[in-house]
């Protein structure tokens, strides 16, 4: 078989290129593409070790190496940390891409009979691979900016009532803006069994109005502070792992108030 050495570092840049542009995406790095295309380079380079006569560990230590230089050269050195987020978010794409690719290939060229495979004769061409890896990562950004901003919005709620302390994970609903006598009313799926005064506040929804009971507290909430709150008890809340549903407008006062530290400071 004819193997044509320009063919295959072309192919090896061109996958290297979408794996650093992904990870710049994933990360939010603002480099030039010129950066990317130097750090797909370096990346492509490692096609020649093939002919060159190394063990299997020397080959991995070189590859390691050469995917740190990628890292570098495309997105720069600030510090470790930042460095370590590159590469390790780099070589997630690259298992990504690279076992979605291998999933591909057992699918078209290999049958089965049982748990025995064997070759069929059939394989991708990689025209078509080139074409699907961009899909694949587009996919793979599109998700994780959907998680990203979806699990920002979990918090940890700990809240003290009387002689009681719970700790409770929250979700920051901004559809949740009702407020009574100027508190946000947040709202917990867990039984009223605390001896507070009840104030009964009206709500409406689209599938009707009524009066929601609650009790007034204090929660303090680590990445966003405290809030004095009425804190409302239903059995309609079923979102998943969520016992608390947090209140839109403190998100506003918290926004608020941190552009007052930012003027205090200046």
């Amino acid at each position: 078989m004819t193997v044509y050495i320009d063919g295959v570092l072309f192919l090896n840049f061109a996958f290297d290129f979408i794996l650093l542009l992904t990870t710049s995406i994933v990360l939010k790095r603002n480099t030039k593409i010129f950066n990317l295309v130097l750090g797909a380079f370096i990346g492509s380079l490692s096609t020649l070790i093939l002919f060159i006569n190394v063990n299997s560990i020397q080959l991995f230590i070189i590859k390691i190496y050469l995917s740190i230089l990628m890292n570098l050269f495309s997105f720069y050195y600030k510090d470790i940390k930042y460095t370590l987020t590159n590469i390790t978010t780099f070589y997630i794409v690259s298992i990504l891409l690279g076992g979605f690719l291998y999933m591909l290939n057992i699918e078209f060229s290999y049958k089965h009979e049982g748990i025995i495979f064997y070759n069929n004769g059939l394989s991708i061409n990689v025209i078509i691979l080139f074409i699907i890896s961009p899909i694949i990562l587009y996919i793979y950004v599109k998700q994780s900016k959907m998680f990203q901003k979806k699990i920002k919005n979990y918090h940890k709620v700990n809240i003290k009532i009387g002689k009681k302390e719970l700790s409770l994970n929250g979700f920051l609903d901004t559809g949740n803006t009702l407020t009574y006598k100027g508190k946000p009313v947040i709202i917990t799926n867990i039984k009223n069994t605390f001896r507070k005064k009840k104030i009964f506040v009206p709500y409406a929804v689209i599938n009707g109005a009524g009066l929601l009971e609650c009790i007034e507290t204090q929660i303090y909430i680590p990445d966003m502070g405290t809030y004095d709150v009425l804190l409302g008890f239903s059995d309609n809340l079923n979102i998943s792992g969520v016992d608390v549903l947090l209140n839109g407008k403190m998100e506003e006062n918290n926004v608020t108030k941190n552009k007052r530290n930012i003027q205090i400071d200046i």
